[in-house]
């Protein structure tokens, strides 16, 4: 395999390219975006589990049976779920909107919407927004990432290079989310792009395998939002490219946008990396490192640099179902161990309290039991996430 090589501006693989305008959904700021390959691509998705989900993912589950896009539309503000059959109605208007404005057919424009719950789709504004909108398509991956934002502080793109036998593919990711983040077989929104070639069955098992890993073992919040989608489109121009190296590619790129998903967290201010090692086995390490990630004291810990590391055993000891040996559990933040076959240790609080203050905040345990591990990443808990979202309907 070859490590994948990030570049240091985001650019989009052959044949992609986008579009972001402000259509009048947002009071300021870019609200649609447009992304399209120069021709149709082999194409995989995941979406969210949550029993109420938006209209855009029941229409997006119906599209993607067929394993082929080539372009997806995408608004922001307003997320068209708890909206019935109208709302169904109106995405199928945006995907139809779209489809003409290319020139290309319906059934190869996703669509998808984020942003508050329970409010009609402006499909009107979206329609007039979209009109003229291909004359403007580009090669920023940048410009399509920030017509997606709700309350995101920056947008959100990465890319890297894969090895071909007649030189490199691309890799491109675009995303959004700062809040409603737990995901389950998603994240918020993240699109993925490249010029290799493979199938739809091989991105979607790539695409699966890598999901699990990654963007499902994201928190925020603990929430998993109603419109979680993440697909990926493949439009061949640079060639075949090794599954293995490619797979590897996509997990670099997903745990990039993972972690800045993480970051920019609403009111967040760093970065937190569960790592859990010495579970009976990966599923119990994903349970464990879980259920550190989400849990508010432990969110609250790092927020305030305050070394009550008792945080940490109550979190893993909640885990009820899981194989937790006291006697074989040790702990550590940072390079600091701070408990040791579950007692917890004598340490320097100054020292513990710089390392939770530190960016990103690294917790490590060991459960002493098996050969699973696994990762998650989360981000700290301030009042700027309760001022956010008590006013996020009204503004």
């Amino acid at each position: 395999m070859n490590t994948p090589a990030f570049h240091g501006s985001p650019r989009f693989p052959i044949g992609f390219r986008c579009a972001s305008t402000r259509c009048g959904i947002k009071k300021r700021g870019r609200d649609l975006s447009l992304f399209v390959s120069d021709e149709p691509c082999a194409a995989a998705a995941v979406f969210t589990r949550n029993r109420l989900p938006g209209a855009p993912i029941i229409v997006g589950r119906e599209l993607m049976q067929g394993g082929s896009l080539q372009a997806v539309v995408v608004n922001s503000r307003v997320s068209n779920v708890g909206t019935g059959t109208e709302g169904i109605a109106r995405a199928r208007r945006m995907g139809a909107a779209a489809a003409r404005e290319l020139g290309i057919p319906e059934p190869l424009v996703l669509m998808s919407s984020t942003g508050v719950i329970g409010v009609p789709l402006p499909i009107e504004k979206i329609e007039a927004g979209l009109r003229g909108l291909s004359d403007e398509l580009q090669n920023d991956p940048v410009v399509g990432a920030e017509g997606i934002m709700t309350t995101d502080t920056h947008p959100k793109a990465v890319s890297v290079a894969i090895p071909t036998s007649d030189g490199e593919a691309t890799l491109t990711a675009v995303g959004k989310g700062s809040g409603m983040i737990a995901p389950n077989m998603a994240t918020m929104l993240v699109y993925l792009f490249t010029d290799a070639r493979l199938d739809a069955p091989t991105l979607d098992r790539s695409l699966r395998h890598v999901v699990d890993r990654t963007f499902n073992m994201l928190s925020v919040d603990g929430d998993t939002s109603t419109s979680d989608t993440c697909v990926i489109m493949a439009n061949g121009h640079a060639g075949p490219v090794d599954e293995a190296d490619f797979r590897e590619a996509l997990g670099a790129v997903a745990e990039r946008m993972t972690e800045l998903l993480a970051r920019d967290g609403e009111g967040a201010n760093r970065l937190l990396r569960i790592t859990v090692t010495g579970a009976a086995d990966e599923k119990e390490a994903r349970i464990v490192a879980r259920s550190l990630v989400n849990s508010p004291l432990m969110k609250t810990m790092v927020n305030g640099g305050d070394p009550n590391v008792g945080r940490i055993l109550m979190a893993v000891g909640k885990c009820v179902d899981c194989r937790v040996e006291s006697e074989r559990l040790s702990a550590r933040i940072g390079e600091t161990g701070v408990a040791t076959n579950g007692v917890v240790t004598s340490f320097e609080d100054p020292v513990v309290r710089a390392s939770l203050l530190e960016d990103p905040v690294d917790i490590f345990v060991d459960l002493g039991v098996g050969p699973g591990e696994s990762r998650a990443w989360g981000c700290d808990l301030s009042l700027g996430y309760i001022q956010e979202n008590a006013a996020y309907y009204s503004t």
